[in-house]
């Protein structure tokens, strides 16, 4: 989340409470318990390794989970709370994306939000831009903001019919060389987000291209995932959003921030990150997810170039027992960086983590799923221009059920998988292996 829009903000107000203070006794109580367990430890261990395993893995048991200082680490990244009272759609591949958001637009009576990385001006791009047209024409208040280098193919023709039909319609540049404002060019705005007065949500990985609806002419059939937001935590996707387009025009437009509480009542955390913030708030979540998962943690990523510290934080993953499973695409639109996708696997499969190809189509799905009732969806890679380089957004829900549909979508999607192991990469060619170790050295700047 960026902190250039701190006026904004404070128009907000102060509808959020903190959770978690209820359990606070227990958790203190529980870390004693654990830290004196240890001390008895480090006496009786037979070895020193022991002694510190013990003592170490005793302190911090306590520590993932439920506990409140792990809700509360979260809330700080995202500088939001979590939210109860929502409602969450697991909405698998373009039609379907496509379908809901289009409905949710013709329903819309005030305003609409809509920010994609990548709009083109195609088939899928038209359509939006016509239903968008027509409510501009009924009054519906219309603000589209687009990256201006993921969209530097957006034709002139779409934006001079998108602000004919009375469609706010904006870049996002970080190269405005102005005080305060000095962003890099290689900066992008990886977001997808569509919000409708300000009832329901829209966050994932589609992008506004033909292709997501299967008509690229060799990535296809196109694999993607969206969540859809009903509830408190819309307003989490509002405050990303506003942060975007203030930085954009300055401005700051009024916006419902009363949505209505759901009966489904499931916890959601909406974390924006970017280079923008004062920590790498994208790296630390995953770390977090990785460094707290007790059971599993499942990892879908079209671009899996990780650096060191998400590398171990998986080896140690999977050498305390977690069953660490990544699925990464079969075919891929970069070369370079599937190259460096190996190279990290020939090293991390030794620890025990089992990786996957998707061999249905082109994968291009950001999602995680942690233990029974944590998954993640949203706009980042497993990749450093994600971690630090990127504008994301991530919707993490708590909730067993959405959790078991996460895990139905996903299993039916590692049966059309096949097993990449290490054992197979070897047997490639001197030259294959040589240009992963060739393309590692370049993933910093991937």
């Amino acid at each position: 989340m960026g902190h250039w829009l701190w006026p904004p903000l404070v128009l907000i107000g102060q509808g959020w409470q903190w959770i978690g203070e209820f359990w606070l006794p227990v958790y203190i109580l529980t870390v004693i318990l654990g830290t004196a367990l240890a001390i008895e430890a480090i006496f009786k261990a037979r070895t020193t390794q022991g002694a510190i395993a013990w003592s170490l893995g005793l302190i911090f048991f306590s520590l993932p989970g439920d506990a409140p200082a792990a809700v509360q680490l979260l809330e700080q990244l995202a500088l939001m709370p979590f939210t109860r009272g929502n409602q969450v759609s697991l909405l698998i591949n373009g039609e379907q994306i496509f379908e809901r958001i289009f409905a949710a637009i013709d329903r819309a009576e005030n305003y609409i939000l809509v920010q994609f990385y990548i709009v083109r001006d195609d088939r899928l791009g038209n359509e939006l831009l016509q239903r968008l047209a027509a409510k501009a024409r009924q009054g519906v208040r219309v603000y589209f903001l687009f990256d201006a280098i993921g969209s530097f193919k957006l034709t002139r023709r779409y934006l001079r019919a998108c602000r004919e039909a009375g469609i706010a319609i904006e870049p996002f540049r970080t190269w405005r060389w102005r005080k305060r404002r000095r962003f890099q060019i290689n900066f992008r705005n990886h977001r997808k987000v569509v919000v409708v007065d300000g009832r329901c949500a829209f966050v994932g990985g589609a992008n506004l291209g033909d292709e997501y609806r299967h008509r690229h002419p060799r990535l296809k059939p196109w694999r993607d995932t969206h969540v859809q937001l009903e509830g408190p935590a819309v307003k989490g996707t509002q405050v990303s959003f506003l942060e975007d387009w203030y930085w954009a025009t300055g401005e700051v437009p009024a916006m419902n921030w009363h949505p209505e509480t759901m009966p489904n009542d499931q916890q959601v955390l909406v974390l924006p990150s970017g280079p923008a913030d004062l920590l790498d708030s994208c790296q630390l979540m995953f770390l977090h997810a990785i460094n707290s998962a007790r059971e599993r943690i499942w990892i879908v990523s079209p671009y899996f170039v990780p650096d060191e510290s998400i590398s171990n934080a998986l080896k140690l993953a999977a050498l305390r027992g977690v069953e660490v499973r990544l699925m990464l695409p079969g075919i891929t639109d970069n070369r370079l960086v599937q190259l460096s996708s190996f190279a990290a696997l020939m090293d991390m499969q030794y620890a025990g983590i089992q990786a996957f190809q998707y061999q249905r189509g082109f994968l291009h799905q950001k999602v995680v799923l942690v233990d029974n009732d944590r998954a993640y969806v949203g706009t980042a890679n497993f990749d450093n221009r994600s971690f630090h380089l990127n504008f994301e957004i991530t919707v993490m829900v708590r909730d067993w059920a959405f959790a078991q549909e996460v895990e139905a979508m996903l299993l039916d999607d590692f049966n059309g998988c096949r097993p990449l192991t290490v054992e197979s990469l070897e047997k490639r060619s001197l030259i294959f292996l040589s240009l992963t170790k060739l393309a590692r050295l370049f993933s910093p700047i991937q």
